[in-house]
């Protein structure tokens, strides 16, 4: 896995040097405990920032794997990509 991009709250982070399950089951973990549990990101382009991400209900969260250059090579889609948002 290149790297995991993550939308919270409507901005963009991404998380680098782990798999996607792990990245998953931390943040099921987060939201399932009682006690405030922090995801662990990367912020901004260049030279990312750290930054730590509350997991709570009721902040939107999308997890998106981002494979690296040979990971997929074998698969090629014909479908055309999605119209930009207006």
């Amino acid at each position: 896995m290149k790297r995991i991009n993550i939308i919270y709250g409507g901005e963009t982070y991404s998380i680098g040097d782990r798999e996607l399950d792990d990245v998953l089951a931390d943040i099921a973990s987060g939201l399932a405990s009682t006690e405030p549990q922090w995801l662990s990101v990367n912020y901004g382009e260049g030279v990312p920032r750290k930054a730590l991400l509350l997991l709570t209900a009721g902040v939107d969260i999308a997890v998106i794997p981002v494979p690296g250059f040979d990971e997929d090579a074998d698969q090629v889609s014909d479908e055309p990509p999605p119209p930009r948002a207006r």
